[in-house]
């Protein structure tokens, strides 16, 4: 036996290399966790299984960062859906709505978005971006070294009551044997991993995506027969750069993105819910078409072709979005549409010469309410409201309420947390990439999270919609 010794010591070293070698990219944490455990393996050679099942736990974690080369570009793919073990199947329910209807809800009467404040919560966040591998290298900002945390800490208020509190088991039942699309940019994906990251409470989904495109997601919750998927679309509208060395778009305002709108609507009429979103990327250089005609354009310099400027692109994309959505062949659901997450959160500088948005805590409400009424934020949400009014009347009468439309209006709430967004925190210090400080994204866990406390009350029965 002592004979074998040397012979221990010579495998179990190697053994101890190979585990640090494959943490080389790990987070620092999972790198000390690995070295604590590849010490005694090299001691006493822990059996090789007990040993794989170590290094596949802490592989888990592992993500790819994509590149990028230029701000809104960088952040627009390479969602990495990391694989996670399926929960276990929840006992059958007495009814599908039970847990649903016993979920807490608003009182009648309260505006759950407008006129409210954030309040200290020390009881936040959900979940941390260990617990859940849902996240996007961009918004993981603890795992790339944000010092402060106080931004977790609050949970918004509205005006005169209380938003309950995000019960992911309610959540599922509430949803249970039905599907939600989101369709939009990158937000609308942000608003979804947030969703799935909730949900880590209670399930894992399947991905069972039908393409290889990362903008293009369809995740399944077998527990409950809930299908959740994303559908990349910045414009709701046919958008595409003619000459990318230009940097000018073409945007076809009544021609919906086929990506979701193909065949008059086929693509998304098999979801009961879709929930609507768009804002950022209309504030680029633009030549706006309608019938295949120019008839403007925002900040061409084309000789002749008026300025009709993008908050006219934003109102008519979301026109011809409802349009389609309201009357596409089959489709019978709920369309909801999500106002805009602020733009104007760049501080000392716009987003390409040094803007940045370091605060730590929300904005007073009187701040944030000038900051957006003042601005373009404050446009964009009015003309997604007014659409938004005109499309659910067409609804009314050209449906008879077979499509419902619900107003999810997050603007005034999103307005006051400058302090929620990745800023530096979406890549390593020392990584040699050319991304912006991200001021128009939002950290998981973090502010957004509220969003789907307030789905969750919109999809409780007897919600009042707008």
């Amino acid at each position: 036996m002592q004979a074998k010794a040397p012979e221990q010591q010579r495998r179990g070293g190697h053994l101890r290399q190979r585990l640090l070698s494959m943490a080389s990219d790990l987070p620092s944490m999972q790198k000390l966790q690995l070295q604590l455990a590849a010490a005694p393996a090299a001691a006493s050679l822990l059996p090789a299984l007990a040993v794989a099942a170590l290094i596949l736990l802490l592989a888990t974690a592992r993500r790819c960062s994509p590149a990028g080369s230029s701000f809104l570009d960088a952040y627009r793919s390479g969602v990495a859906i990391v694989s996670t073990p399926p929960s276990s199947t929840p006992p059958p329910r007495a009814g599908a709505g039970a847990a649903a209807a016993a979920a807490a809800r608003v009182p009648p009467g309260c505006d759950i978005f407008k006129a409210g404040e954030w309040v200290p919560d020390e009881d936040s966040p959900y979940y941390t971006n260990l617990t859940c591998p849902l996240i996007q290298e961009h918004q993981n900002c603890m795992k790339y070294g944000r010092p402060d945390t106080g931004f977790l800490k609050w949970r918004w208020r509205p005006a005169g009551c209380e938003l309950p509190r995000f019960d992911a088991a309610a959540f599922l039942d509430a949803v249970r044997d039905t599907s939600m699309a989101f369709v939009g940019d990158s937000l609308a994906r942000n608003h979804m991993q947030s969703l799935m990251c909730l949900l880590t409470k209670v399930a894992y989904p399947k991905d069972i995506s039908k393409t290889a495109n990362p903008e293009f997601r369809t995740m399944h919750y077998e527990s409950h027969n809930f299908t959740v998927a994303i559908f990349w679309s910045p414009f709701l509208v046919r958008g595409y750069q003619p000459d990318r060395r230009r940097h000018m778009w073409a945007i076809h305002l009544d021609e919906p993105d086929p990506a979701w709108a193909a065949s008059g609507g086929a693509a998304i009429a098999s979801f009961d819910r879709v929930v609507i979103s768009a804002g950022n990327w209309f504030t680029r250089p633009a030549v706006f078409y309608e019938s295949g005609r120019v008839v403007g354009c925002h900040y061409c310099l084309l000789p002749g072709v008026p300025d009709l400027t993008h908050r006219h692109s934003l109102r008519m994309a979301f026109r011809a979005a409802l349009r389609v959505l309201v009357t596409a062949p089959g489709f019978g659901g709920t369309v909801i549409l999500r106002t805009l997450s602020p733009t104007s959160h760049f501080e000392g500088g716009e987003w390409d010469k040094g803007g940045d948005c370091r605060r730590t805590r929300p904005l007073a409400a009187a701040e944030a309410r000038a900051r957006m009424v003042a601005g373009l934020d404050g446009d964009f949400h009015a003309a997604q409201v007014e659409e938004f009014a005109r499309a659910k009347a067409a609804a009314a009468e050209a449906t008879g309420g077979r499509v419902k439309l619900v107003l999810m209006d997050t603007t005034a709430a999103m307005e006051m947390r400058p302090d929620g967004h990745p800023s530096r925190y979406g890549h390593w210090a020392h990584e040699n990439v050319t991304l912006y400080n991200d001021c128009v994204h939002w950290c998981l866990p973090g502010p957004i999270d509220a969003w789907n406390e307030m789905l969750l009350q919109m999809l409780l029965p007897g919600y009042a919609s707008s």
